[in-house]
């Protein structure tokens, strides 16, 4: 090739590179609508009535900004479900007009850039056809040769680039946004060959839903951080070779009477993909605080905190393992948890506690089998001694138990955070971190649970303090090596309440002398009502 000829084709390409930057429209506002009639699928997505206007679009730098708009097609009328300000999303890119191509969708979705661009919108299942207006006035045609050359051959190499350019971020795993994923007549059904299909989604369907980022990691998967809307979610993320799992937690948040303030709210169920290569998620409520263990890492606890998140947690403990023929919704089963702990202790923007994880839970309904007993299982650390020696009683009562003694455990995380008593506050360590690190075998925790019957220390500092003092009373009675001798869940919720009334009416100078009478106070008592 030649000098003039290379030098050509460069100019051409720079050109056309150019054109496809300049041909980008930056968008800075939204029309913004949302259309809300009485709903009550989820405390989360309260109705907050029909809003409309204008939004302006905020998002990381050297991210694009687009609008989107999703509407339903009702006997023939047009209703506009929403309206708004749109992420990253290659599939907008260089779209100046709002148009729906899918063929017949249950939900038109559409997005697009350029400010105010899903003021129109339209539907064109094939491009030889004349779109299908919607309510607002259709979009005026474009001068045809200009236009053509601009809107057609520049955003084709534009797009080429970005589609090889993706294909090798993919390739190479480090995609910085995930695909978006629109709303298709099958996408919001549960196809599965075992047990079955599921029904849909109770929210989903509909709703476009965008993964976001990976906020945890953990045995069976991964949990996102996404958009349902304008909301936020998480998505619970399990390979399909976990697919017991996902089906287990399914159908514990879809038993009668789950939906409780302490237990995390579920949302939804999808299916991703096909094969070896399909992903089963669990859509939920997002707490932007996360779980326990990371707020104790990052926070210290005042007394009347500690009181806040130990009551909503055993009361959220109290009420999984409690049967409830009488329930509203129909006959709620008691529930063992069988792996409790921090981790899977969420906190609300309020502190309040609500348990998540259900993967390995029990329910026990009479006349049918719990299903999967196998005892030991769940986090090593947290694991109670019976299940530690593999001795395990296969009753309702003991399976309850074992999560009260992982109860024991996590309140003396709470109380190793707190900064009430009279000394310092340590670092941050897990139960038996001290004794056996942070990656604990089976023999290790043997030894020291079963073996040598040795717990987490109760400090000094926090006996001389009133409330803490009884706390620690209650986590010894929680973590006792004999499991009849522990504490039901409802019996600590009750403890903690009337500890929390003792110390907020007692001046600090009194502290002494509430050492000597909290002993007097009629708490609940020892022998477990499970």
């Amino acid at each position: 090739m030649g000098s003039a000829t290379k030098l050509a084709f460069s100019v051409f390409l720079i050109s056309c590179s150019s054109g496809a930057i300049l041909g980008r429209s930056d968008t800075q506002k939204c029309v913004h609508y949302n259309y809300n009639p009485s709903s009550s699928f989820s405390s989360s997505l309260e109705s907050r009535g029909n809003v409309s206007g204008e939004v302006t679009c905020s998002g990381e730098k050297d991210k694009r900004l687009h609008c989107f708009a999703t509407w339903k097609n009702v006997s023939g009328v047009v209703q506009v479900v929403k309206q708004g300000c749109w992420l990253d999303d290659v599939n907008c890119y260089d779209r100046t007009e709002c148009v729906e191509m899918k063929d017949v969708p249950e939900v038109f979705f559409c997005c697009c850039e350029g400010s105010l661009c899903n003021h129109k919108f339209s539907y064109s299942p094939d491009t030889n056809q004349t779109p299908v207006p919607s309510t607002n006035k259709p979009v005026t045609a474009r001068p045809p040769v200009l236009t053509t050359l601009m809107y057609s051959v520049v955003p084709i190499m534009a797009i080429s680039a970005i589609v090889l350019i993706s294909f090798w971020m993919y390739r190479h795993h480090k995609l910085a946004y995930p695909p978006v994923l629109v709303p298709t007549q099958h996408a919001f059904h549960i196809m599965i060959e075992d047990p079955g299909p599921l029904p849909p989604s109770p929210i989903l369907g509909q709703k476009p839903l965008q993964l976001l980022e990976i906020k945890a990691r953990g045995r069976f998967g991964c949990v996102w951080k996404a958009q349902l809307l304008g909301e936020y979610v998480a998505v619970k993320i399990f390979p399909v070779q976990d697919k017991q799992s996902w089906q287990n937690e399914y159908e514990i948040f879809n038993l009668n009477g789950m939906k409780h303030e302490n237990l995390l709210q579920f949302l939804g169920a999808e299916r991703r993909g096909s094969n070896m290569e399909m992903e089963l998620w669990l859509i939920t409520a997002y707490h932007e605080k996360g779980s326990l263990t990371d707020y104790l890492k990052a926070n210290v606890l005042s007394w009347s905190e500690l009181c806040l998140i130990a009551q909503s947690m055993s009361r959220g403990l109290a009420y999984l393992h409690e049967d409830v023929p009488g329930h509203k919704d129909g006959h709620k089963p008691a529930i063992a948890h069988r792996d409790f702990k921090s981790k899977n202790v969420l906190l609300k923007s309020n502190l309040t506690a609500c348990i998540a994880d259900f993967g390995l839970a029990l329910r026990f309904e009479a006349g049918k089998s719990p299903g999967d007993t196998h005892g030991q299982v769940g986090t090593r650390r947290y694991m109670a001694p019976e299940v530690l020696e593999g001795a395990i009683n296969f009753q309702r009562d003991a399976f309850l138990r074992i999560d009260m003694y992982a109860l024991g455990l996590v309140l003396w995380e709470l109380a190793s955070r707190c900064k009430a008593a009279d000394g310092p506050v340590d670092e941050y360590m897990l139960p038996f971190e001290e004794e056996v690190g942070q990656h604990p075998s089976l023999e290790d925790m043997q030894e020291v649970v079963v073996h040598k019957k040795l717990r987490p220390i109760l400090r000094e500092c926090w006996q001389k303090h009133a409330g803490l003092s009884v706390l620690c009373e209650t986590i010894e009675e929680c973590w006792d090596h004999e499991a009849e001798a522990r504490l039901s869940a409802g019996c600590v919720e009750e403890r903690v309440v009337q500890m929390q009334r003792q110390t907020s009416v007692t001046p600090p100078e009194e502290i002494v002398t509430v050492v000597t009478m909290v002993t007097n106070v009629d708490y609940p008592p020892k022998e477990s009502s499970l």
